[in-house]
């Protein structure tokens, strides 16, 4: 499992040494980089042979403060930002190619199939950005959480793309309130190439974000998450994400050590 298990390196706001001291804990030697940390990460990439298992962007205008706020300003549907978005989009897959990285992640935004004009402007995008991934002979991952998985099924069946995927994330479907994360991998299984381990609290109140905590200690069954990959044949990464809590260097290596109880 360690082989196939990376470290976002985000959830640690791309801080070089704490990551080094996670991936020196851990025994772990791979990494889901966020692409706007490539310089300061690239001379240890290289010193230290680290893989990448997929780069990650996001937007600068992404207000996560509420669901109602990050879905007015989450990924590439913002109309006023799409210009600056598309290159950064762009420059990310350049770079990404030129690392000889497979993947890139991203969250393109919530994916509004009952506003059909809207929905028709979104998928152009997402075909122009995936006809770009093609060329620099990459896959675009859309990671789960805004929308229900049979919703971003109809999405990629929509758009049949053979450079399109998933960054499947569990606690993203608690956190947003979008159902079962196990049901979603049986769903979405075809296009999973990239995992997210992360878990969560579901919230009682209908429209308020859920609360996210450490690996285990959620709603994720980590069992039966991992029985469900095992029966899908998944044969990708495992990317350890923490993106709350105040000793997140300790809940990642705790994350590590469940993982290698659990598989």
């Amino acid at each position: 499992m360690k082989t196939r298990t990376s470290i976002c390196t985000w959830s640690l706001q791309n801080d070089l040494k704490r990551v080094t001291e996670v991936m020196q804990q851990t025994g772990l030697s791979s990494l889901h980089l966020d692409i706007s940390a490539l310089d300061t990460f690239k001379p240890a990439i290289k010193a230290h042979n680290w893989n990448i298992s997929s780069t990650m962007i996001s937007f600068p205008q992404e207000d996560y403060s509420t669901l109602a706020s990050i879905k007015a300003t989450g990924g590439i549907i913002p109309d006023a930002e799409w210009p600056n978005n598309r290159a950064l989009m762009l420059d990310a897959m350049e770079k990404t190619a030129a690392m000889h990285v497979p993947y890139l992640s991203t969250h393109v935004g919530f994916i509004d199939h009952n506003d059909h004009a809207s929905y028709v402007v979104f998928c152009e995008r997402i075909q122009e950005l995936a006809d770009s991934a093609a060329t620099h002979r990459i896959m675009l991952l859309l990671e789960t959480g805004q929308e229900t998985a049979d919703a971003l099924k109809t999405c990629l069946q929509d758009l049949n793309h053979p450079s399109l995927g998933v960054n499947f994330d569990p606690a993203n479907m608690l956190l947003y309130g979008k159902g079962d994360p196990i049901e979603a991998i049986q769903i979405l299984a075809p296009w999973i190439k990239h995992v997210h381990i992360k878990d969560a609290m579901t919230s009682p109140i209908p429209g308020e974000w859920g609360q996210e905590v450490p690996w285990g200690e959620g709603e994720v069954d980590t069992v039966k998450f991992f029985e469900a990959f095992n029966e899908t044949a998944y044969d990708g990464a495992f990317a350890i994400e923490r993106e709350a809590g105040e000793q997140r260097v300790a809940d990642i290596v705790l994350a590590a050590k469940r993982m290698e109880m659990t598989v």
